[in-house]
């Protein structure tokens, strides 16, 4: 790509030479040669992305490591601890960024789409990006309790009334107690933070404003108190209302210094300016000798003075779930890991649009959105997903192209693939203003693919026929012929065949299906070459790469395309090597970027094994489950060593999705015109003698409800089915025994204990 711009290339070689610089281009030149030729540029998003995170770290090197006498969040505290587990040596790196602890979860309202954030210690973050407010008790004897430097510390996800993180931290008489969640109060939603303070011996609660988050330095110029003495107002700009009113409030500027060495000072001021951003403040309250301090704190979310929110819920929490399908598990965590997840997948879900997370992740991509919606059409929230499909038209170019960002080759398959799977779960016909998006999407994969000119492929090169060198799902690695997009290719192509045939244009039905079965046998005559070059079947990530563990992209062909059979040699190759060659702690370990655990591809690992009744995966299901936080969340990718996230947002929510998605395939999937059930059940479940249950779950015959009930003979396995058509041909095929194909008209069947 640099080879266009000749000019810059000289002036910039030039510039950098003159002060004494090693030659930029130079060094791209040789990166470029590590992948293959592409035609665009590096997608904008990713180098707009990318030097954000990185400007944070450069201002986190400038202001922390020289004070750490300051009060910094739960990763600084660890991260920069000599030791600690999470510590990283600072020696030659000019960023510091959070890449041990990369933990919160979001709180909010259904269809708003400002969220808060709270840390592994309750530290707050109410809006994106924003400064964050942390509780602390505080004794003059010297004995205090600051949760970010606690090693240990109890929180949960309260999902009885709603969205609630709860943090308790303890120490020697101390007790610190939050509750952190999101409501309407007087028509304006509003973040709340319930604070419960206890200490044996006389102390100080302190509410104290902090100019970070848990990215790093987050600025604060301004905090004065306001025309009440309840109020804080930040930059002039957002409000903090505190009830009862604080005893004293401090303030602090930089070069004086963390308000955490300031509270017992006297102080008369009621604002304090900082030209650096590093203001602080604390609302103090005096706790008497084994008394119990209680204190609401309140952000609205609107800006400070403003008349409307910034975003309008559109109903309770109640509401949002009224058509979900419910799950019954024997198990508490895998059934509160189900239900914390439907909520989270519907948070980050709001009106029209879908984000794979509350902060980091906070915007739009055709790949997550394959999987989330995915995820919420299989608990049966329709109406929530069509909605994001209707926007699908507008965010497609002229040519086509549904664009997340450039060089990114999936996003048409994903995007038609989910249109289809949205008509087919939901019974509905594909809406009349999705007709003329779905033609334009498939003609810009039959394009895409059939370059013509220069870049046209040799016959015999291993990436005939093939999209061009894209960066893909950018965790794959370096620009190269991506199998993933391949696979989405001729899954997109198939989607739309099926979905012109429901407007009844079938002559360009048949030229879309002929075309992915084209490009089908372009990929197999692909991987038959790559196969006869590394003397396995096994798919690596693109023809040009050997096997590594990248290739779990290529497993997108069985999960959840299902475009090779379940038992496919080139699947269960794949997937075999995976499993010998890319676990850490019993979970996938993604090399390429991540360089972590990764919680949705050890699912997509996990499904491609449950597919072929392989029992491995439920051990990687159970993994999964034992990776996530005490919240019920999952970041990206995790830290093998410090457990936290090490990779992308906190909160994610494909991660969410695909738990969700294991439940379901768990108790109902389709393979063809077939329904398995059971076939991710574990045999410790139903050892419980307890009953086990999952639906009216949605599937394209209609809705089935499965019920398992161990008997002291066996399990009698029922299901209950409301078809649109003739009833599907039902396999019942759980773990640990044999699988049975029942007849049309069966509604049960009792299997024995083996030996019995």
């Amino acid at each position: 790509m640099w080879s266009k711009w000749v000019p810059w290339k000289f002036m910039v070689s030039r510039l950098a030479k003159s002060g004494g610089f090693i030659d930029p281009v130079k060094i791209l030149f040789r990166f470029e040669a590590f992948a293959q030729p592409i035609d665009i540029q590096k997608p904008i998003e990713m180098l707009r992305s990318g030097l954000v995170f990185h400007a944070r770290g450069f201002l986190n090197t400038s202001a922390i490591q020289h004070n750490l006498d300051w009060i910094w969040p739960y990763w600084v505290e660890r991260q920069y601890d000599p030791l600690d587990i999470s510590f990283i040596p600072r020696s030659f790196l000019i960023t510091h960024i959070n890449i041990t602890h990369r933990n919160w979860t979001a709180v909010g309202l259904p269809d708003c789409d400002t969220y808060s954030i709270v840390d592994p210690r309750g530290l707050l973050t109410p809006f994106w990006d924003s400064w964050s407010l942390d509780a602390w008790i505080v004794r003059k004897d010297g004995q205090s309790l600051y949760p970010s430097q606690m090693q240990t510390s109890e929180q949960e996800l309260d999902i009885r009334n709603g969205l609630a993180v709860t943090t308790r931290s303890r120490l020697s008489g101390i007790d610190l107690t939050t509750r952190i969640e999101a409501l309407v109060i007087d028509g304006v939603p509003a973040c709340i933070m319930d604070i419960s303070a206890r200490s044996l011996k006389e102390a100080w609660l302190v509410v104290s404003v902090r100019p970070y988050n848990p990215e790093g330095v987050s600025f604060i110029n301004t905090i004065s108190v306001g025309e009440s003495p309840s109020r804080l107002i930040i930059d002039r700009r957002h409000e903090i209302s505190f009830d009862p009113d604080p005893s004293h409030y401090r303030l602090s500027y930089y070069r004086h210094g963390d308000v955490s060495t300031h509270l017992f000072e006297d102080q008369k001021e009621t604002s304090v300016s900082c030209r650096v951003g590093m203001a602080t403040a604390a609302a103090l309250y005096q706790i008497g000798p084994s008394s119990v301090k209680n204190v609401r704190v309140m952000i609205p979310f609107r800006e400070h003075n403003a008349g409307s929110p910034l975003c309008k819920p559109s109903g309770s929490w109640e509401d949002a779930l009224e058509a979900h399908v419910p799950a019954l598990l024997p198990e508490k965590k895998f059934q509160d890991l189900f239900d914390g997840t439907m909520r989270t997948l519907i948070l980050l879900c709001p009106e029209g649009t879908v984000y794979p997370g509350p902060y980091t992740y906070k915007r739009f991509w055709f790949r997550d959105a394959a999987f989330i919606l995915h995820a919420l059409l299989c608990i049966g929230l329709f109406d929530r997903v069509e909605k994001v499909l209707d926007t699908y038209p507008k965010r497609q170019l002229p040519n086509g192209f549904f664009l997340s960002q450039e060089g990114e080759w999936d996003s048409n398959g994903e995007a038609l693939w989910i249109m289809k799977r949205f008509c087919e779960l939901s019974g509905r016909l594909p809406k009349k203003s999705w007709h003329r998006s779905i033609i334009r999407g498939a003609s810009w994969i039959i394009d895409k693919r059939q370059r013509r000119g220069h870049n046209a492929a040799e016959p015999d090169e291993l990436h005939a026929g093939l999209l061009p060198p894209g960066f893909s799902a950018e965790h794959l690695g370096p620009n190269d012929y991506y199998y993933w997009d391949d696979f989405w290719g001729v899954a997109g192509l198939r989607a739309a065949a099926d979905l012109l045939d429901a407007y009844e244009e079938y002559r360009r039905a048949d030229r879309a299906r002929a075309e992915a079965d084209m490009f089908l046998k372009a990929i197999e005559r692909s991987l038959a070459m790559v196969e006869e070059r590394q003397g396995r079947p096994g798919m690596p990530a693109s023809p040009y790469r050997r096997l590594d563990s990248g290739a779990v992209g290529s497993l997108v062909s069985g999960y959840p395309l299902q475009i090779f059979p379940p038992r496919d040699e080139r699947l269960m190759d794949t997937a075999n090597f995976l499993l010998d060659n890319c676990l850490v702690n019993d979970g996938f370990f993604l090399d390429i970027i991540h360089s972590g655990i990764n919680p949705y591809l050890s699912l997509h690992i996990a499904q491609t094994l449950m597919r072929a009744g392989n029992m491995n995966s439920l051990h990687l299901f159970r993994t999964v489950a034992d990776l996530a936080s005490p919240t019920g969340q999952w970041p990206e990718a995790i830290h093998p060593g410090t457990l936290g996230g090490c990779m992308g947002d906190g909160n994610h929510a494909w991660a969410a999705a695909e738990w969700v998605l294991m439940v379901r395939n768990s108790f109902v999937r389709e393979e063809g015109n077939k329904l398995i059930l059971g076939s991710g059940i574990f045999p410790s479940w139903y050892r419980k003698r307890e009953p086990i249950s999952f639906g009216p779950a949605p599937t394209p015959f209609g809705e089935i409800t499965v019920r398992i009930t161990p008997q002291n003979q066996g399990l009698e396995v029922a299901w209950d089915g409301s078809w649109r058509k003739s009833p599907p041909a039902i396999e019942v095929s759980i773990p640990g025994f044999d699988s049975v194909l029942m007849g049309t008209d069966e509604r049960s069947t009792m299997l024995t204990w083996r030996g019995e």
